[in-house]
């Protein structure tokens, strides 16, 4: 797969990211076009998403029902798209959603909150509530429902499979 390769510049921000060349990164980062390469050449973000799982489900129906300017593309964690753009250790985590945007990969709380920057109008003012609370809390907080997700919102037992206006959003 070709990508582009602008250079981008990490700056104070954010964490549970991982720059272009797949390394995880503990540092806080926003990109800026100065220093760095894109992690892919998506032109619009990608959320990746257990596809079992019932609570990701009902994320994924959440974002085909708000996501009205069809900004994000949905793809399970278990799909081609993942396999052919995710590094092995994203692909085997399933207790966490991943936002991949052409500059930077999301994980945890993070990927939600930039979820819901990337989503716009009312949605973009509360990824900003979610960002005035303490990374460390968010994520416990998020990794508390991951851990009890199938026995709170069960697990199926096959991947969605998209209805035909789904087809243009839902990735394999």
């Amino acid at each position: 797969m070709n990508t582009i390769q602008p250079h981008f510049q990490l700056k104070s921000g954010d964490s549970n990211i991982v720059t272009h060349n797949g390394e995880h990164s503990d540092s806080k980062a926003h990109a800026t076009p100065e220093d760095g390469i894109p992690v892919s050449d998506a032109s619009v973000p990608i959320l990746y998403f257990d596809g079992v799982c019932g609570l990701c489900n009902r994320l994924v129906d959440f974002v085909l029902r708000h996501d009205r300017r069809r900004n994000i593309k949905l793809a399970p964690l278990q799909g081609e798209t993942a396999q052919e753009r995710l590094e092995v250790s994203d692909r085997e985590n399933m207790n966490t959603v991943i936002l991949q945007t052409s500059e930077l990969t999301y994980r945890y709380s993070s990927a939600i909150v930039r979820l819901f920057w990337n989503m716009g109008h009312i949605w973009r003012i509360l990824g900003g509530l979610l960002w005035i609370v303490p990374k460390p809390i968010r994520d416990i907080g998020y990794r508390i429902i991951a851990a009890n997700r199938y026995r709170f919102f069960g697990k199926k037992e096959t991947c969605r499979m998209p209805t035909p206006d789904e087809h243009d959003r839902l990735l394999p």
